[in-house]
């Protein structure tokens, strides 16, 4: 959800060498290369998902990543502040999908 309300903000501004035909928000799904792209995106997403990740610790803790870059902040405040962080990015993609599916 962090990475989805930060680029439905971004492309807006900014386009990859490719897209720039693509319309940005919920019509890039749509169109070509967009489709492929999202396909080939829900794809990787769903084999790290499923456990087929380098970084996890626990494979029975979905979503569970630890400290993939060993920087020793992982302790139970931290997750709670990442768990937190997590809600509220989902609140932002709903209004940023909602902004755009009324106007």
């Amino acid at each position: 959800a962090m990475m989805g309300s930060l680029g439905l903000t971004v492309q807006s501004i900014y386009k990859l060498p490719g897209y720039e035909n693509v319309p940005p928000g919920l019509g890039a799904q749509w169109t070509e290369p967009g489709s492929t792209t999202l396909v080939v995106v829900f794809f990787l997403i769903g084999c790290l998902e499923i456990g087929l990740s380098p970084w996890r610790d626990n494979p029975s803790v979905p979503g569970d990543y630890g400290d993939p870059l060993n920087l020793g902040n992982y302790t139970e405040e931290m997750r709670n502040k990442e768990l937190n962080n997590g809600r509220m990015a989902m609140f932002a993609t709903l209004g940023i999908v909602s902004a755009e599916l009324y106007t």
